[in-house]
């Protein structure tokens, strides 16, 4: 089911903080997993150690923290649970516009949160673990993107080797899984882009003209237009393949979100008007499109699998928006796929939904398997673990 939308007003001081008293001790309290990102803020509402809800609402962070603001509102509407509710958040949105750079959007989203969602609010930090407010602003560069490391620490935790592979509307996270840990040769944003573990398409925002500077159309090659036209969420809606509950920002011109609209938008990449051709050619073009980004996905999937020396046999994990791409390219590399939702400890209404909010789904858990760990009388065990990895060969 999707989530509810975004509600039209907000009183900018209504009170999320968890009241004293409630939450703030013992295991059984609700927790809420927190995955902000730039164009989404996607939350899994952990109980009794099972994801029983999952929410996602688009927040154009860029434009300021009253989006933000705007999906805590929505959540606490949705979930009774709220009001009592424990936090764990990982983040990407410090790479927004909004902030000067990637250490003050750390500082100033940890702090926000921490005023709206109370001071015991919990930030990812990877091998740092779980930290603070105060800590996380500290120690910014561990908590800076590091939700597909969350992701891919979960995956961990079922299967030894594997490769997460985290399609999502704007980017593609993978993350290679050796012996039971997250085997990344980055850690940053900047070292995953130049080792193929960060790949900047996804299936709804990434813009046509990234993905070629010639196409075929109709037998022809056309030079491609370097213009705004058209977005990747047009492509797949012409090839029945994106789902309406992800298709939330608005075309490139602001037009219809269907396929006479994508047509449209798609005909201009190469100077056409959508009336030059017929339907089954404007089609057959968003599938020329399709494929180029599947290569250029499968490139980087190759490099990563090379680089971190895995088995033949090993599988694919799908997540993201975009994990009906994942079959495809466990087909053509050998590898069979398992949906990370099969991975997770997620109520069967919300399997679909935790695959495309897989990190928050992770953060949940992570967070939620730690509080047992260090419960009185449980044994010792480190939830986040994973092994430090030497850089990768280039």
């Amino acid at each position: 089911m999707p989530p509810p939308n975004l509600p039209d007003t907000l009183d900018p001081d209504a009170a999320l903080v968890v009241p004293p008293g409630k939450g703030a001790a013992g295991t059984s309290a609700p927790l809420i997993g927190w995955d902000i990102g730039g164009a989404h803020v996607k939350a899994s509402l952990l109980e009794a150690g099972t994801v029983t809800a999952i929410g996602q609402w688009a927040t154009p962070l860029w434009k300021g923290l009253a989006h933000l603001d705007a999906a805590l509102h929505a959540a606490r509407a949705r979930w009774p649970a709220f009001a009592h509710a424990r936090h764990a958040v990982t983040m990407t949105a410090e790479m927004t516009d909004l902030f000067a750079d990637r250490e003050a959007g750390v500082r100033a989203l940890c702090a926000h949160l921490a005023d709206r969602l109370g001071t015991a609010t919990r930030f990812y930090a990877g091998d740092a673990g779980w930290v603070d407010a105060s800590a996380a602003a500290a120690h910014w560069p561990a908590v800076a993107s590091a939700n597909w490391l969350a992701t891919a620490s979960l995956v961990a935790h079922a299967l030894p080797d594997a490769v997460l592979v985290d399609i999502g509307s704007t980017t593609t996270d993978l993350i290679a899984i050796r012996a039971g840990h997250p085997a990344p040769c980055g850690r940053s944003d900047a070292a995953r882009l130049a080792s193929g573990e960060l790949v900047y398409l996804g299936v709804v925002r990434s813009p046509l003209c990234a993905l070629a500077r010639r196409i075929r159309f109709r037998g022809q090659a056309c030079n491609v237009m370097n213009e705004f036209f058209a977005t990747t969420a047009d492509v797949f809606r012409l090839t029945g393949e994106l789902d309406p509950a992800h298709d939330h920002y608005p075309a490139a011109d602001n037009g219809a979100r269907d396929a006479a609209g994508s047509r449209l938008r798609l005909a201009r990449m190469i100077g056409h008007d959508a009336r030059d051709a017929g339907t089954d050619d404007w089609d057959d073009f968003a599938r020329r499109w399709r494929a180029l980004m599947l290569a250029e996905i499968r490139r980087n999937l190759e490099r990563v699998i090379r680089a971190a020396a895995l088995p033949a046999g090993m599988p694919l994990v799908g997540a993201g928006c975009g994990a009906f791409l994942v079959g495809e390219l466990g087909e053509a590399l050998g590898h069979p796929t398992v949906g990370f939702d099969a991975l997770a400890r997620v109520a069967p209404a919300y399997r679909d939904w935790a695959r495309v909010c897989a990190p928050s789904v992770a953060v949940a858990q992570l967070a939620g398997d730690a509080d047992l760990a260090t419960a009185p009388g449980a044994s010792p065990r480190t939830a986040t673990a994973h092994a430090a990895e030497p850089p990768c060969a280039s």
